[in-house]
């Protein structure tokens, strides 16, 4: 078996309605289903909900379910909120600017721009309390390439230790930050 693309990945979501909204507004996707069922389809359940479907790009779909007979949602506090986050790509630092810029003039406080060296981004929530990242690639082919020739020592070097390994320390050398 080959895994060809994420068919979705979903989410729960307050308010289905202004979920899309924002989406929309604020990321320029495009709302593209909803599905909406009183019984979990897997689990027969009684548990009416809303799934909805917005275009991430690239045949990438994010959704999101309403559930409002649950209890309200939460997070996992065991987990930093930095950590469980979705993050989308853009076309180029400067369409990276123009959304931090949009984002905070919409009052939507932005975390960023942060360079970690093979890319930039830009750290926000939506109404749902979900961490976004947008992200533009700036690595060129070599430190990609360097990256990848380390991978698995550092994967394995990371089982035994628990501490991070060092190399790939060149990243945060200032050479390779612009």
């Amino acid at each position: 078996m080959k895994i060809e693309r994420i068919h979705h990945v979903a989410y729960r979501c307050k308010d289905a309605k202004t979920t899309v909204e924002w989406y929309e507004k604020h990321l320029g996707m495009k709302f593209v289903l909803a599905i909406a069922e009183d019984k979990v389809p897997s689990t027969h359940a009684p548990d009416p909900y809303m799934h909805l479907f917005l275009d991430a790009g690239g045949g990438n779909i994010l959704a999101f379910f309403e559930l409002p007979n649950s209890p309200e949602m939460g997070r996992d506090t065991n987990t930093p909120e930095w950590v469980q986050h979705i993050a989308l790509k853009v076309g180029s630092v400067a369409e990276l600017e123009a959304a931090k810029a949009s984002l905070q003039a919409a009052g939507i406080e932005v975390i960023g721009v942060t360079d970690h060296t093979i890319f930039k981004s830009i750290y926000f929530f939506d109404p749902n309390g979900h961490r976004l990242e947008l992200a533009a690639d700036v690595g060129t082919p070599e430190m990609y390439a360097k990256l990848d020739a380390c991978k698995r020592e550092m994967l394995e070097e990371w089982t035994l230790t628990k501490r991070a390994p060092k190399h790939a320390a060149w990243m945060h050398d200032k050479e390779f930050q612009a």
